[in-house]
């Protein structure tokens, strides 16, 4: 009995069936027990950013004392940790949420759209610019009052903007962990306290580094005052952030206080060609001396001692797939005319095979009943 060929496309059935599905190189699955962003049980950062006291380099100067339950001071352009106090503890973050929000919206938003607020933006309930609902406000309009002068209900309008609060949470959420701020979940665009949400001085820091590389973004937190629109005219607004005003080479940023988060603030300063960052968060008293105090401190110290930790970089974003080359088209058969003048297909069998073959069949034969009348 002869042997069964198989078919090309059942072999290669089987093959896949057998090999199974290739696994995905960019697996982001991590060991059990490993946190993201740092080896197995360490901290994001470096391991000493884990503990709960002040972690400071040898050799140099101390950092000045500070009412803060929780602060970082960092290097912008190295990532350099310089010094931190609970880095990764989790607090409410007030209004510091908004570095946050203007982040992940800027990239989204046409900054030239014109919108018109709801009413639950305009009464959202806090600080405020004062919107009412009619078409008066640009996007730009928006993220100004936001970063000046902490309008509440200019982070409702923006997140209605992008498609409404879950949108825009969701948003806010993912764009953490892309930085890798993971102690960092946001449970409203304005930072309002609310069961569930936190941040750490940590991700504030690392929140602002990342904004200093926005244009807009730097552009926002560094205006002293604007111009904002009214039903009649416009009216004058003011950044929050005293630092503006009276701290040498400041760049801004934003800062926060509610009577459960306590004062909050994340802010970057420019000297030298040198930008420091300093989070602070629960500071239970007037916190800009302190924060102008960690700031010199830090100008003094950048490059002068070993850090204490690092600033992690954000994740990459994925490679894109391969483009799939289009299929290369089964070429038609091509028509052969015989002699007798019928049309027939390349892979046709010529009529000489099936003559050979009767010859031969009948050779066969012929031969065995020879064979079988010798042996008789």
């Amino acid at each position: 009995m002869g042997m069964k060929h198989v078919a090309p496309v059942g072999v290669l059935l089987a093959a896949t069936t057998f090999l199974g599905a290739p696994a995905h190189a960019g697996s982001l699955v991590a060991p059990s027990g490993a946190k993201p962003g740092g080896a197995k049980n360490e901290p994001v950062g470096g391991a000493r950013l884990g503990g709960r006291g002040v972690i400071a380099p040898t050799g140099v100067k101390a950092p000045p004392k500070t009412a803060a339950q929780s602060y970082v001071v960092a290097d912008a352009e190295t990532g350099e940790v310089l010094a931190a106090k609970n880095a990764h503890g989790r607090y409410l973050p007030a209004s510091t949420l908004k570095a946050l929000t203007a982040l992940t919206l800027i990239p989204k938003l046409d900054k030239d759209r014109k919108i018109t607020p709801s009413r639950r933006a305009v009464n959202e309930e806090g600080s405020a610019v004062g919107l009412v609902p009619k078409p008066l406000y640009t996007v730009e309009d928006l993220f100004k009052a936001l970063m000046l002068v902490s309008g509440n209900d200019c982070a409702m309008a923006l997140a209605e903007a992008n498609g409404g609060l879950a949108t825009t949470l969701a948003d806010m959420n993912a764009e953490a962990k892309r930085l890798q701020a993971y102690d960092t979940v946001a449970k409203t665009p304005s930072g309002l306290d609310k069961p569930g949400q936190s941040s750490s001085a940590y991700d504030l820091t690392l929140i602002a580094r990342a904004g200093l590389a926005n244009a807009d973004f730097r552009r926002y937190i560094s205006t002293k005052t604007d111009k904002f629109p009214a039903p009649k005219g416009y009216y004058e607004i003011g950044n929050h952030n005293r630092l503006l005003w009276s701290y040498k080479g400041m760049i801004g940023v934003k800062n926060g206080w509610t009577s459960k988060a306590l004062g909050s603030f994340v802010g970057a300063a420019k000297r030298n060609g040198h930008t420091v960052i300093v989070s602070i968060m629960r500071h239970d008293g007037s916190f800009w001396g302190d924060v102008a105090s960690l700031l010199d401190w830090g100008f003094a110290t950048r490059g002068k001692a070993i850090p204490v930790g690092h600033l992690v970089d954000p994740i990459p974003d994925p490679p894109p797939l391969p483009t799939a080359s289009p299929a290369t088209p089964t070429p038609a058969p091509i028509a052969v005319s015989d002699p007798a003048g019928t049309t027939r297909g390349e892979e046709s069998v010529p009529p000489g095979l099936y003559v050979l073959g009767a010859g031969l069949l009948g050779g066969a034969i012929w031969l065995a009943y020879g064979l079988r009348r010798r042996f008789r």
